[in-house]
């Protein structure tokens, strides 16, 4: 499939822009933040993305799910323009990473963050979403409400069975798939409200959503420190994906167009999203799925794909039709995928085959995980904070560099 024709290429666009919706627009309605400026920055994101790596890398770029947490406190208590000014400091925590990897080399800047740190912070961020995920289904004080906890329950019930189908293409949008029989069951139990969809204009943005477009950015100290250092955790996500990405397409993206080109484009497509609005950017290993199920690589399908993004992005009542799913529609969601976040984590640790009867293992994630989830914030300065995830990072870093590991780890 190397001579694909217009039509072609523009059918796979679509196939790669619903393998990515359904998590590039969860981050929004879980944040606070507009689905249309979301799918507005991930397309932006990824033309961006493609032209600081050559247009290469078959890539797509959508909401990062690292920064959920940080993005709806910072967005409830200090608001859009704060939301901004920390979104594009974590664009340039991503520069700043890409131009460190180019000086001292990817395996250097990687000894900060072995798997025995970054396992733990991943499994923090999932467990401190958890709460709001039952919340969102309908939890609280004890109790459930009882249409909610239905509307959660079906959709993870169909999320578990959609995903254990075998060859079928329905396994790429489970999401997606989800949100639509959830928002069916919604519809039926009373819980939808069409009239902002009827009075919605067809092309253009919200008013919410034009609201902020239009908001400056503000450089909160409070809000730069609880989102930029999520990016330090990305950083090894990055390198993750990118090396994933490689071996589906059979390239060795590390040395062309290297690791550095690939960091700076989530870098700049992260400024970007902030300057808009929206979440900060992340490379998807949902397309990496669609590129080994199609086996075609063109990586001008995935700018098919975002220029596909930006247009939905313009259609008003599209925008507004995201805006009345339900909260336990997302809230049947969110337990799974905030559960996952923490099976990452997991994961990241038995692939690295860490070794817990070592004492230095032990300590190093036992103080991230108690810090990362007692921990909401702590008043460092003022109204100056620090949330309980980025000190926990900080502290498995360090601890990382100062536990000696043969006298500790013969213990």
């Amino acid at each position: 499939m190397t001579n694909l024709t217009t039509k072609s290429k523009l059918l796979l666009g679509v196939q790669h822009v619903l393998a990515m919706f359904g998590a590039t627009v969860l981050v929004p309605f879980l944040t606070g933040l507009s689905p249309s400026v979301a799918l507005l920055s991930a397309g932006i994101g990824t033309l961006l993305f493609h032209l600081c790596t050559k247009g290469i890398v078959p890539v797509f770029l959508g909401s990062s799910f690292a920064f959920i947490g940080a993005l709806a406190l910072v967005l409830k208590e200090e608001g859009i323009a704060a939301i901004k000014g920390g979104v594009i400091s974590a664009g340039f925590v991503y520069i700043f990473m890409s131009w460190m990897v180019k000086i001292f080399g990817v395996e250097k800047i990687k000894s900060f963050f072995p798997p025995v740190v970054v396992g733990p912070i991943i499994m923090v961020i999932g467990l401190r979403l958890s709460p709001v995920a039952l919340s969102m289904a309908g939890y609280s004080n004890g109790h459930f409400d009882l249409k909610s906890l239905v509307i959660a329950l079906i959709v993870v019930i169909s999320m578990i069975t959609i995903s254990i189908l075998e060859k079928s293409f329905f396994r790429l949008v489970p999401i997606l798939i989800s949100v639509i029989l959830g928002y069916v069951v919604s519809i039926f139990l009373g819980l939808v409200d069409f009239t902002p969809i009827a009075t919605a204009n067809w092309i253009g943005f919200s008013q919410e959503a034009l609201q902020d477009l239009l908001t400056l950015p503000r450089f909160s100290a409070t809000a730069i420190l609880a989102i930029a250092p999520i990016a330090l955790v990305v950083f090894i996500e990055h390198i993750g994906d990118i090396t994933t990405n490689g071996a589906v397409v059979g390239k060795d993206f590390f040395k062309n167009p290297g690791i550095s080109r690939t960091l700076l484009g989530d870098g700049v497509a992260t400024v970007a999203a902030g300057l808009l609005g929206g979440p900060a950017n992340t490379t998807y290993g949902e397309n990496t799925g669609v590129l080994a199920v199609t086996k075609v690589y063109d990586p001008a399908i995935l700018r098919i794909a975002a220029c596909y993004a930006i247009l939905l992005s313009f259609i008003g009542k599209f925008g507004i039709i995201l805006q009345t799913i339900p909260t336990p529609v997302m809230g049947g969601i969110s337990i799974i995928l905030f559960g996952m976040i923490a099976s990452v984590g997991v994961r990241t640790l038995i692939e690295a085959e860490i070794d817990f009867s070592h004492s230095r293992n032990l300590l190093i994630a036992s103080l991230i995980f108690v810090l990362g989830i007692a921990i909401d914030n702590i008043i460092i300065w003022k109204t100056v904070s620090l949330s309980g995830l980025a000190i926990a990072a900080l502290i498995g870093v360090f601890l990382n560099k100062i536990l000696p590991k043969d006298r500790l780890d013969n213990q």
